[in-house]
């Protein structure tokens, strides 16, 4: 027999996805510097990510499977989003109550090569469209002020917004937290900045920094300089 309700959860994120994206490029429209910013994020392939290619894959399957397992125990009405960076994972959203809270992490927790979870659902009513809206703004102004600073990589860091909360996440060094946080406060809209970062050693960030995708940025950063 069909379960009915796994099926409507299964529509719903995609769906609801897809309505937020359309929503934003309507709020986006006649905003020309974040439109600009929007696609040079996207066209940055030569920016350094700072994670092996079997990272990204894990980081991936961790947030498909991670959706599975929370959505089988909370309310079809919460809203849980999943982020994983480099196998840690960020809960952020809405959800009806601490246990429901408290499952999620748990549930996440469980999967597959998750190292760390961190939970900042919070136990209140789902956030309306308007507010999902504006939190794809802020997004994408966020990041599009990221890769406007020569000294951040905007690949290195992963940027989240809800209720006008914006979570940092990413590979980095102090430095470039620091750089990254004060930029994003500068942010119209923005409330508050989470840090969630993980701190490279100066020998971390050596040896990323000889790798060949970082040398070829480099070389371009010096071409359009010059």
């Amino acid at each position: 027999m069909i379960d009915l309700n796994r099926c409507l959860v299964a529509i719903r994120r995609p769906v609801a996805t897809a309505l937020l994206c359309g929503a934003a490029l309507l709020t986006l429209q006649g905003c020309a510097g974040v439109l600009l910013g929007g696609a040079a994020v996207m066209g940055s392939l030569a920016a350094t990510d700072r994670r092996t290619l079997g990272t990204q894959t894990d980081d991936k399957a961790i947030s498909f499977k991670g959706d599975q397992r929370v959505y089988s125990v909370i309310a079809p009405s919460d809203n849980v989003k999943i982020t994983s960076f480099n196998r840690r994972v960020l809960l952020t959203g809405e959800v009806r109550d601490e246990n429901s809270r408290q499952a999620a992490a748990r549930e996440v927790a469980a999967v597959e090569g998750v190292r760390e979870v961190i939970n900042e659902l919070v136990v209140s009513g789902t956030a309306g469209f308007g507010s999902r809206s504006n939190d794809t703004l802020i997004t994408g102004k966020v990041k599009a002020s990221l890769l406007d600073e020569k000294g951040l990589y905007v690949n290195a860091i992963k940027v989240v917004t809800e209720r006008g909360v914006v979570y940092l996440m990413g590979r980095v060094t102090q430095h470039e937290a620091d750089l990254a946080t004060q930029i994003t406060r500068g942010v119209g809209g923005v409330q508050k900045v989470v840090r969630v970062f993980e701190y490279l050693s100066p020998e971390e960030y050596n040896a990323l920094a000889n790798t060949p995708d970082t040398q070829k940025k480099a070389e371009k950063d010096a071409q359009i300089d010059h």
